[in-house]
This record gives C-alpha cells, sequence and structure tokens, in this order.
C-alpha cells in the first residue's frame, strides 16, 4: 500500500474515532460534529479506494458520486447509493445556523459509517479493527 492510500486511511480512521467521541461524550455532546465526521470518514475511505484504484477524482464532499466512481471497481457497493446521498448531506448542511443534528440522527449516521467502514476496510485488504 503507498503512502498516499495510507494517509486517507489514516485520516478516515481520525475521523471515525472523533464521529464515536462526540457522539457518546456525556457531557457537551456535538451531534453535529458525530454526524460530519461520519461523513468524512466514509469520504475518505472512498477517496483511498480510488487511490488504491489508479482512478482520478475530483475534489468533492458528495459520497454518491465517489461511490459510483468506486463502483467500477467493486459493482457491489452501487446499493449503497441512498445511504451516501444521506450521508452527504452532513459534510456541510449541519455545518452553519439553522439545522441541528439530534442523538437519533448521528446514531444514524454513526451506524452508516461503521457498516460501510468495514466493508471498504476489507475490500483494502485491511482487518478489522
Amino acid at each position: 500500500m503507498n503512502e498516499v492510500i495510507k494517509e486517507w486511511i489514516d485520516k478516515a480512521e481520525g475521523d471515525y474515532f472523533s464521529a464515536g467521541r462526540e457522539y457518546r461524550a456525556r457531557k457537551h455532546p456535538n451531534y453535529d460534529a458525530a454526524r460530519f465526521h461520519a461523513q468524512q470518514c466514509i469520504e475518505k475511505y472512498l477517496k483511498g479506494t480510488l487511490q488504491s484504484n489508479s482512478t482520478e477524482f475530483d475534489k468533492t464532499h458528495d459520497l454518491a458520486v465517489l461511490l459510483k466512481a468506486c463502483s467500477r471497481h467493486n459493482p457491489l457497493w452501487a446499493p449503497w447509493e441512498d445511504d451516501m446521498k444521506m450521508l452527504s448531506r452532513f459534510a456541510v448542511m449541519f455545518r452553519y445556523p439553522g439545522e441541528c443534528a439530534t442523538r437519533e440522527d448521528a446514531g444514524r449516521a454513526l451506524r452508516a459509517m461503521k457498516i460501510y467502514r468495514i466493508e471498504i476496510r476489507k475490500a483494502l485488504g485491511l482487518q478489522e479493527e
């Protein structure tokens, strides 16, 4: 595995752990941040997957776009599109006033993140941690 792919994975893992910490915080939980980091985790894993397949990609936070590019090499991922669209909303939408995530919203995002993280790690030949 080259250094760029490793860096994508390391950054994805940082977002994975940040999402969990924000969701589980007893004092001052930040559900907006939990959802944001869940989206970021999957975004970085998808970009690492594209990098591992030598597939060029634009700078985007749209997980459905990244998934479509990944699906060329991983066709069984195509059914993930609805969840990728759901997670993509968290890249920007909840970062500004007017929208706030609930614990339930964050829980849904974290459940999706955990499922897809496992599958993407398998595809990259990584062990479940």
